[in-house]
């Protein structure tokens, strides 16, 4: 069975927490904090999610970037430890717009599983709508989770280098870390030459929901002409999992992903851009 949409509104799966086909992920996650989600989730959660650790279970310990996909058999034995398995609808969820959490989705997506959605605006939305959080652990028995033995539709540094100048791609961090007035976390602040800023939020409404369909065509259309290939990137390739589910959305096709992202190039001597275009290298 496949589950029509990558959006799932807390009205849905309210009526679905008792549902055995379906597993919770709460993938909460701080930047600079990496032990919050995990005290965040222990303080009060959708009842019967299970906490998944952006850090351990969504990335390898090494590689290009802060946040490297892990091998895909890697990732397929991990979740399968965790309780989500091969015919359940996934649903995952965050505090941060879905910023986070769409890393579980892309990841599931990308490799076959068909059956995975993002809660629509998140824990916010649940806590709007009155529904209940719960303070029990999460848990499901280990079963076996199959996916696809290679990630697709990934773009590495050296390519997208000899692709740049046939391709848009898509800076998806805050406005003030693309110009380079902050940088939290990586060693030079800026944002890849060329690159155009086009932050989450701009897919979503003032709630944190997801602009309807042509809403988002219409924003998208504007930094990312529909004529050219995109390549979604952020800090560290989870952000920009985000950016790629608003394509999706909005219609648009699937973009490649820079799964390095800034946190990949600011680590090279390459050079990087200031300001509020994408304009000139600043070395």
């Amino acid at each position: 069975m496949t589950d029509p949409s990558p959006l799932i509104s807390p009205d849905t799966l309210a009526t679905r927490l008792d549902d055995p086909t379906v597993r919770i992920a709460d993938v909460r996650w701080v930047l600079g904090d990496p032990d919050r989600g995990r005290a965040d989730y222990d303080a009060g959660h959708i009842p019967g999610a299970i906490f998944v650790d952006l850090d351990r279970d969504l990335a390898a310990p090494s590689g290009p970037g802060r946040h490297p996909l892990p091998d895909p058999a890697d990732f397929a034995t991990r979740l399968g430890e965790l309780g989500f398995g091969a015919d359940h609808l996934v649903v995952a969820y965050d505090d941060a717009l879905g910023t986070v959490a769409a890393r579980l989705w892309w990841m599931l997506d990308n490799l076959g599983h068909e059956r995975v959605a993002l809660l629509d605006g998140g824990l916010r939305a649940w806590r709007d709508a009155g529904l209940p959080l719960s303070t029990e652990p999460g848990g499901a028995p280990p079963t076996t989770l199959r996916l696809r033995d290679a990630w697709s539709n990934v773009i590495d540094r050296d390519e997208l280098r000899a692709r740049m100048a046939s391709t848009t791609l898509i800076d998806a961090r805050a406005a003030e870390r693309y110009r380079g007035e902050t940088e939290p976390v990586d060693p030079r602040a800026g944002h890849i030459p060329g690159a155009v800023s086009a932050p989450a939020k701009i897919a979503l409404g003032p709630e944190g929901r997801f602009l309807s369909a042509e809403e988002l065509a219409r924003r998208l259309d504007d930094v990312a002409p529909p004529d050219r290939p995109v390549v979604a990137s952020c800090g560290s390739g989870v952000t920009a999992c985000h950016t790629a589910l608003a394509l999706r959305l909005a219609g648009r096709p699937d973009p490649l992903l820079y799964p390095g992202s800034f946190s990949d190039w600011s680590r090279t001597g390459l050079p990087v851009a200031t300001g509020p275009e994408a304009g000139s290298p600043q070395t």
